[in-house]
């Protein structure tokens, strides 16, 4: 038996927190699967938030989401005794009433008690999820307070203060003690505060990256070195960044190859950038913004061969979740067909999605396609508005010679 927790548990906390570069998320599984199998409560929690994603464990570990079975895991560790898995299961709203009488405690508080020795003894998981219980008001069920628990408005929030306040020092005792995500939330708590509760601190969130840098966590390494590239100290910020990259933080590569792509404190190299950047293709914080340079790299053939197929497949992949940032490229596909089928309805659709305002080719293909009457009812006027605003973009000059202003009234018409 570990100090707080079964050897195997333990281990496993090891294996995705405190040491995760080590990489040994696969085996941290294989024993939490062995332990919940056992009817270790403790393990079938952790197992369940192995599945929840990014926000729950380190992403460099590989594991696939299961959000449905994540839930049915955290069911089960509050059946099978565990109070860290109530808990976790009341922060991830998996705690209805029915379910809480399934638990094998008289009450939240005694489930919350069990927890607290933990974080108190140094399990910095522990310390982690008290931290949260306070971040996150959950301690308002647990210790049955609400509202009408006071006599005054101002009770009730000197209340809330003394409570919430207290996830500060929980959460740097957890962040010092391995549990990177610790620090998320602290950096959350110091900018923005808590409603009208707690005021936001933001001189004391500075220095939460460099220090979970230098605590040696891959994320934070990323982290560190991204901001120390926003504030162009270019050299220092790929060394971490690089450094993250080593450790395993995948989304590391898209920071540097950004870099390579922008010149911003190396000597632009697009080869590297394509190297850096098709690495954080499924990385998921960076994901879109990966896809997007690339698709723009492929369509301009900076550095490589124009690959508009390649293009088209990247940028639509981002477009399809939610980012505009590429359409302008998009749009010049659908009107060219270049790496799909020409489509000059979608070509417009496209450039009016653009956020900034058009310019030379993008506003000749508007103009084209409104003097033509391509998948729009034609608009000489407003084709040639386009055209003029294209400026010697040199196709729009040769389509403008297509229109002429009536003798009388002056309008612009397309030439027969």
């Amino acid at each position: 038996m570990g100090k707080c927790y079964s050897d195997a548990v333990e281990r496993a906390l090891e294996y995705l927190y405190y040491h995760e570069k080590e990489h040994k998320g696969q085996e941290a599984l294989e024993l939490l699967k062995q332990a919940s199998e056992a009817g270790d409560g403790d393990a079938t929690c952790i197992l369940a938030r192995c599945m929840c994603g990014s926000q729950y464990v380190w992403e460099g570990h590989g594991f696939p989401d299961n959000n449905k079975e994540a839930a049915r895991l955290l069911h089960r560790s509050v059946e099978q005794g565990s109070a860290l898995g109530v808990l976790v299961s009341l922060r991830s709203g998996e705690l209805p009433e029915f379910r809480e009488r399934k638990m094998p405690f008289a009450s939240l508080q005694e489930a919350f008690d069990i927890v607290l020795e933990k974080a108190k003894q140094g399990d910095a998981f522990s310390q982690y999820t008290i931290g949260n219980s306070y971040f996150w008001w959950d301690f308002l069920r647990i210790q049955g307070k609400g509202q009408n628990s006071f006599a005054s408005h101002e009770e009730f929030k000197a209340y809330l203060k003394r409570n919430i306040e207290q996830c500060e020092d929980w959460f740097w005792k957890a962040f010092r003690g391995g549990m990177y995500l610790a620090g998320n939330n602290l950096r959350h708590y110091y900018t923005n505060g808590d409603e009208d509760i707690i005021l936001p601190q933001p001189e004391k969130a500075e220095p939460i990256n460099r220090m979970g840098a230098e605590y040696g966590y891959p994320y934070y390494e990323k982290e560190y070195g991204a901001e120390l590239l926003n504030n162009n100290r270019a050299e220092e910020g790929l060394t971490w960044l690089k450094k993250a990259v080593d450790h395993g933080e995948v989304s590391a590569n898209y920071y540097i190859g950004q870099a390579y792509y922008d010149g911003d404190g190396v000597e632009e190299n697009n080869a590297l950038a394509i190297q850096y950047l098709e690495k954080s293709l499924n990385a998921s914080d960076v994901s879109i913004g990966s896809h997007n340079i690339l698709g723009e790299i492929y369509y301009q053939g900076f550095g490589v061969e124009p690959d508009y197929a390649k293009a088209f497949q990247l940028l639509s992949w981002a477009y399809e979740r939610g980012s505009t940032w590429g359409v302008e490229y998009l749009g010049r596909c659908y009107f060219y067909g270049r790496g799909t089928q020409q489509n000059y309805e979608l070509a417009r659709q496209m450039m009016e999605k653009k956020e900034s305002p058009l310019r030379g080719e993008e506003l000749y293909i508007m103009g084209y396609i409104y003097g033509n009457g391509l998948g729009v009812q034609a608009d000489a006027p407003k084709a040639v508005a386009y055209l003029q605003k294209a400026g010697d973009f040199g196709p729009a000059v040769e389509e403008l010679r297509n229109y002429k202003k009536t003798f009388f009234g002056g309008k612009w018409v397309r030439r027969k």
